[in-house]
Formats: structure tokens, C-alpha cells, sequence
């Protein structure tokens, strides 16, 4: 049970809209294919253009949810590495939920990402112990 706390009390700053949950999993999952991220990098991922990617970054950086090592690459810091990861779990959990109901991937895939940011952490934690799955 305590594992299951870690990953789906929402800790972090409340100040953290969808929008910034979405950039943070983002960066995550691109970073986890082991090739620095830069801001295109997150631009082509989100389907957004480079501006609104430098404003998010900005805001981000001043928030201390990622940082930029000397070649300007983005990383998460341990606070927004904790944000993406209960965000992509989240997300993993609720995608495998509608499958399992039947409905198509790209549908269960999309609304997971909607529902990923509004979920309780009530009704997650009833998710993961229904579905048998590990929260961290």
C-alpha cells in the first residue's frame, strides 16, 4: 500500500495544470528513448508549434520541473520526474482499463489522456488494486 501512495498522492505543486502534466509525460516518454530532448523534440511530439512549446519551457524551468544541461537539452528534475511518472502511470492504467472494456485503442488512448489528469487518487487506487497493478 505504501507504494501505491507514492505514486498516486499528488504531492506536487498545485499550480501544475493539465498542460503542464502533458509536457512533463511528454518529456518523460521522450526521454526514455534515450536521445536528448529539445524543445522540436517536443514540439513534433505535441503536435504544437515551437512558441507555445518556449512558454511552456519557460514556466517549467521557473517552476523547477525541468532543467537544461549545457547543450540546452531538457531534463526532468526529480520533482518533474515525479509529476510524469504519476502521470504516465496514470495514463498506462486507465488505456489498459478501456481496453479491457472493449473499446478500440485509439479511443481508450484518448480518453486516458483526458481522464488521467482529473482522476482521484480514490478512485485510481481502486483501479490498480481491480486490475491487479503495481502503482510504482
Amino acid at each position: 500500500m505504501a507504494d501505491m501512495i507514492i505514486a498516486t498522492e499528488k504531492t506536487f505543486d498545485k499550480d501544475v495544470k493539465e498542460s503542464g502534466e502533458m509536457y512533463l509525460e511528454t518529456i518523460l516518454r521522450l526521454q526514455e528513448g534515450g536521445v536528448p530532448v529539445r524543445s522540436v523534440d517536443i514540439a513534433e511530439a505535441m503536435n504544437f508549434s515551437k512558441p507555445s512549446v518556449s512558454r511552456a519551457v519557460k514556466i517549467l524551468l521557473e517552476k523547477n520541473y525541468i532543467s537544461l544541461d549545457k547543450h540546452k537539452n531538457i531534463l526532468l528534475t526529480e520533482t518533474g520526474r515525479a509529476i510524469a511518472t504519476a502521470v504516465f502511470k496514470r495514463h498506462s492504467v486507465l488505456t489498459k482499463f478501456f481496453l479491457s472494456l472493449g473499446v478500440t485503442p485509439e479511443t481508450a488512448e484518448n480518453d486516458a489522456c483526458r481522464i488521467e489528469h482529473i482522476i482521484s487518487d480514490e478512485t485510481f487506487e481502486k483501479l490498480c488494486e481491480k486490475f491487479d497493478t503495481p502503482t510504482v
